[in-house]
């Protein structure tokens, strides 16, 4: 007779239900604090997107469904924003300025971290010394660049490029096709820092001895990098890029500051929804608008997502 002595099966699917069912109640606090200070607001907004109501009186409100979308008058007259050309200009230039400006962040922050990640003498100051930028405020950096780049009294409008021919006209270096350029030379300037923090956090989250093993195999730099490191950087990477692009296409401030929130509204989808909803009044076309940036915004996180490949276990 012989005695069965292998060890009996540990069942691990109740323990993983209990950790999951600890963790639904203790993060329920939060999932109702998140719900009231931002489920609502959304709530709110997308209800008065499909009226028309003025920002004085919004009891005094006419549903009108996705009139403020789009609508056309028996007239032939064109009254949704969707239908608006200086919307779809906005939604133009917006996407330009965060495609450009997280690219340029997320390059030359991967080569900051890589440089600050490494061993050397003074490494504690410069990873304190290069937050600089993105510790100022963003309006003081955006009202200090719009004094550099003035052409009568700029270091940069008149310093450095005052021999070069991309002054929009005589007085004026923000003209209208050099606006997206200077704006994204603002964000990558402040930015990049901020960038460089997060996969900074991600590269010293990777184990050394995958390295050491690689430079046993005699593999390159070069090829540690491709293969090792950028594959494993992925969540951070994703974290970084999802948290730039959501700054980037609600960007008001450094337009309104260094143009004038008439220019920021042509230039900015955010600068379009509160030119309607503050300056004009227009609380349901004002929603609407908030409406389709949120939509955008949601998108492109979801193809983040997707693109990037990225469990989230």
């Amino acid at each position: 007779m012989t005695v069965n002595t292998a060890p009996k099966p540990v069942k691990t699917r109740g323990i993983e239900t209990a950790r999951a069912r600890q963790a639904f109640w203790l993060l329920l606090p939060t999932l109702i604090a998140i719900a009231l200070v931002a489920g609502y607001p959304l709530y709110r907004t997308i209800y008065f997107s499909m009226f028309e109501a003025n920002l004085t009186a919004p009891d005094q409100k006419t549903f009108i469904g996705l009139g403020n979308f789009w609508f056309t008058t028996e007239d032939g007259i064109a009254l949704g924003f969707l239908q608006d050309p200086q919307w779809w200009g906005a939604v133009k230039n917006t996407l330009l300025f965060t495609v450009i400006s997280v690219f340029l962040e997320t390059v030359f922050g991967m080569i900051i971290a890589l440089v600050v990640n490494s061993a050397f003498k003074g490494r504690g100051f410069l990873r304190t010394a290069m937050l600089v930028p993105w510790a100022i405020p963003t309006v003081v950096s955006a009202q200090m660049w719009a004094y550099l780049y003035n052409d009568s009294f700029g270091l940069v409008g008149r310093g450095v490029l005052g021999g070069v021919a991309l002054l929009a006209s005589s007085n004026e270096f923000l003209g209208v096709e050099q606006r997206i350029w200077a704006m994204i030379a603002v964000d990558v300037w402040k930015t990049t820092s901020f960038m460089a923090l997060l996969i900074l956090a991600g590269l010293q989250s990777l184990p050394s001895d995958m390295y050491e093993a690689a430079d046993m195999d005699g593999a390159s730099k070069w090829t540690q990098f491709w293969r090792l490191t950028l594959p494993l950087l992925r969540p951070a990477l994703l974290v970084a890029l999802v948290f730039r692009s959501l700054d980037a296409l609600r960007v008001f401030d450094i337009m309104s500051v260094m143009l004038g929130n008439v220019s920021a509204a042509r230039t900015s989808m955010t600068g379009y929804a509160r030119q309607a909803l503050i300056d004009n009044q227009l609380l349901g076309m004002g929603s609407a608008v908030s409406v389709a940036v949120f939509v955008i915004i949601m998108v492109i996180v979801v193809i983040y997502v997707t693109a990037f490949r990225v469990k989230f276990d």
